[in-house]
């Protein structure tokens, strides 16, 4: 989960605001049965290109690999938190998790999920995208 690094009106700073929405999407997925494997995965690209980072690499109850992107906003202004998963973003994506893949000798099946907290209304877009 990306957000600005300036201080809000509480006091919290985009990493620490981050950090809480992962914890929240985390404990949210697991009372749904899936299991937390790896939390903030990171690749590096180069020292002039951008890596990628999976918030949350998760295991569904079929063995499936989720890979979970967590995006919070305040409210669904200009299109909400799902709609800032951009074509850029999701290629950063895939690029992390080709790279958490390379660990297994037979990859198990795989899907990008985004969860999306636009102020406190908390939707699970599964598959949201393809590699």
């Amino acid at each position: 989960m990306k957000a600005a690094g300036a201080t809000g009106a509480t006091g919290a700073t985009g990493a620490t605001t981050g950090t809480a929405a992962e914890d929240r999407a985390a404990a949210w997925l697991q009372a749904r049965g899936l299991v937390l494997v790896q939390r903030n995965y990171r690749v590096a690209r180069g020292p002039s290109a951008r890596g990628g980072e999976i918030d949350l690499v998760m295991r569904d109850r079929d063995g499936t690999l989720v890979f979970v992107e967590v995006r919070q906003r305040r409210g669904s202004a200009h299109g909400g938190a799902a709609a800032s998963v951009t074509t850029a973003k999701q290629r950063r994506l895939v690029l992390a998790a080709r790279h958490y893949l390379l660990r297994f000798a037979a990859p198990p099946p795989c899907r990008f999920d985004v969860l999306a907290i636009d102020g406190d209304s908390l939707t699970w877009l599964q598959a949201a995208f393809d590699a």
